[in-house]
C-alpha cells in the first residue's frame, strides 16, 4: 500500500446516526479526485464517538457499495482488546488489505511490555494470516506514543503482518528515522507538512484529513512531487486549524456542497459557531481556495 489516504469524514443524519449512503457518496468522490485509499473509522471519522457495532455496519455498507474494499484502511484500534479483534476480523472478511490500529490508549504511562503484549494478544485472536496491521502514532490524542524499539520488537515477532506506520505526531524526524531503520516498512504522514518531505526520504505516502476537501493536492503532491501542491495543501491546513478541525473540516464540506447535513456532528465535539464559519470561509476566500465540486448530496 502506497500513495493518498484520506483520512475520511463520516457523514451523520439529524439523529447522528452514521449516514451510509452519503458515507459511498464521498468515499467514491474521494477515489475520483486522486485519493489511492480511503482510512474510514479513524479519528477525522470520529470512530471512537461510534459504537463498534455502528462501525462493523459502516464496513458492511462500504462493503456492499461499488467502493474497491481494496482501497480501504479501516481503524480498528480500541481501549478494549475484543472489540479491536471483531473489526479487524470484519475488516479482513470484507478485503481490506491492511487496518489502522491505534494501541489502547485509555491507560497512560503503560510500558512497551504491555503495548507489546497488547498488539500480540490481537495477532494472535485474529489468526488470520491475511492480517496486515499499520500502527497509529497519535501521541497527541492517544497519549499512549509508539517508539521505535516497540516497532521492532513488532517486526521481530511478526514480520509479515506488521506492515507500516500512521505518524501523526508532525514529527518528520521521528518518521524519517523509521523509515531508515526499517527497510521496506510504510511509514505514512499524518501531517500534510510532513508529506512531501517524507516522499523524498523514502516514505509510503500519507493519510490526513485534508485530503477531505484538497485531494487534488494531495494527489500532485504524491505523484508529481509537487513543492507547490505541498505549499498549498500546508496553507489550506493551517487556515482550516485555526478552529476545531474536524467541525471546521465538516463545515467547508457544507458550505461547498450546499448540504447542510454535513453539519451534523457527534457530541462531545460541536458544530462551528455562525461566526467562526463565516471566518473561515472569508479566511479560505483570502487564500483563492475552493475544493474540487464536491458530492451531490445523498438522496
Amino acid at each position: 500500500m502506497n500513495g493518498v489516504f484520506a483520512a475520511v469524514l463520516t457523514p451523520m443524519k439529524a439523529d447522528l446516526s452514521p449516514d451510509h449512503g452519503a458515507l459511498v457518496g464521498h468515499c467514491r468522490w474521494l477515489l475520483d479526485q486522486g485519493c489511492d485509499g480511503l482510512s474510514v473509522l479513524g479519528t477525522t471519522g470520529e470512530a471512537n464517538s461510534l459504537s463498534v457495532g455502528e462501525r462493523l455496519d459502516i464496513l458492511d455498507a462500504l462493503a456492499q457499495s461499488e467502493i474497491p474494499c481494496q482501497a480501504l484502511l479501516p481503524g480498528t484500534g480500541c481501549p478494549a482488546l475484543p472489540d479491536t479483534v471483531r473489526l479487524s476480523r470484519r475488516a479482513i472478511e470484507i478485503g481490506a488489505p491492511g487496518v489502522l490500529m491505534l494501541p489502547p490508549f485509555f491507560y497512560k504511562n503503560v510500558s512497551d511490555d504491555g503495548l507489546f503484549a497488547s498488539y500480540c494478544q490481537v495477532i494472535e485472536a485474529v489468526g488470520d494470516s491475511r492480517l496486515r496491521v499499520y500502527l497509529y502514532h497519535f501521541p497527541k490524542m492517544s497519549a499512549v506514543p509508539i517508539n521505535l524499539s516497540l516497532i521492532e520488537r513488532l517486526l521481530k515477532r511478526y514480520p509479515e503482518v506488521i506492515a507500516g506506520v500512521k505518524d501523526s505526531s508532525g514529527d518528520l524526524a521521528n518518521m524519517t528515522a523509521m523509515v531508515r531503520a526499517f527497510p521496506g516498512f510504510k511509514v505514512f504522514s499524518g501531517s500534510d507538512e510532513a508529506f512531501l518531505p517524507l516522499l523524498k526520504e523514502g516514505g509510503a505516502g500519507c493519510v490526513t484529513a485534508f485530503c477531505n476537501v484538497a485531494p487534488q493536492l494531495a494527489a500532485r503532491v504524491y505523484g508529481k512531487r509537487s513543492e507547490e501542491a505541498s505549499q498549498r495543501i500546508t496553507q489550506v491546513r493551517m487556515t482550516v486549524s485555526a478552529y476545531p478541525q474536524i467541525a471546521a473540516l465538516k463545515a467547508v464540506m457544507a458550505h461547498y456542497a450546499k448540504d447542510k447535513s454535513w453539519l451534523n456532528i457527534r457530541p462531545p465535539l460541536t458544530r462551528l459557531s455562525d461566526d467562526q464559519a463565516q471566518a473561515l470561509f472569508k479566511a479560505l476566500d483570502g487564500i483563492g481556495f475552493a475544493p474540487p465540486p464536491p458530492p451531490e448530496p445523498a438522496l
